[in-house]
């Protein structure tokens, strides 16, 4: 049973730029392809890790203007070489909050412009590739 709830504020960079002031949600996904290993004779199914699977979707408020959020995804869209720097809270890395460090991401594409009467424009962005470390030390 869980002994602790969380209050989710996290932060996020883009390469060295924090646009954590305009995420509204963030989700990150790690993984491992699943590769077949079974042999003859084997009772079931074996599988062993295969390459690695990182997945990073975010819903921002869309602004315009250096350093603002259409000029970074701008900047980083095609490159697949993007760093990402994702942690659930504020506060310093700690068993309770590690920072996850995605490199070489893949933005393959967003929309500049989303625009309805009367709303707030949101871009959603997938990252996708690359590979993913896990930090706990302050």
């Amino acid at each position: 049973m869980a002994t602790v709830t969380f209050l989710s504020n996290a932060t996020v960079a883009i390469g060295a730029v924090d646009v954590s002031d305009q995420v509204q949600s963030v989700t990150l996904t790690v993984g491992y392809e699943e590769l077949d290993a079974t042999a003859m004779g084997d009772a079931g199914r074996k599988f062993v890790k295969g390459l690695e699977s990182v997945e990073v979707t975010l819903t921002m408020f869309n602004s315009y203007g250096s350093g603002e959020i259409e000029a970074t995804l701008s900047d980083v869209v095609g490159d697949g070489d993007t760093t990402l720097t994702i942690s659930p809270s504020g506060t310093s890395e700690s068993a309770s909050n590690p920072e996850y460090t995605i490199s070489n991401a893949m933005l393959s594409s967003f929309t500049p412009v989303n625009s309805s009467v009367g709303e707030l424009s949101t871009v959603d962005v997938t990252f996708t590739g690359g590979t993913f470390v896990r930090d706990i030390t302050p």
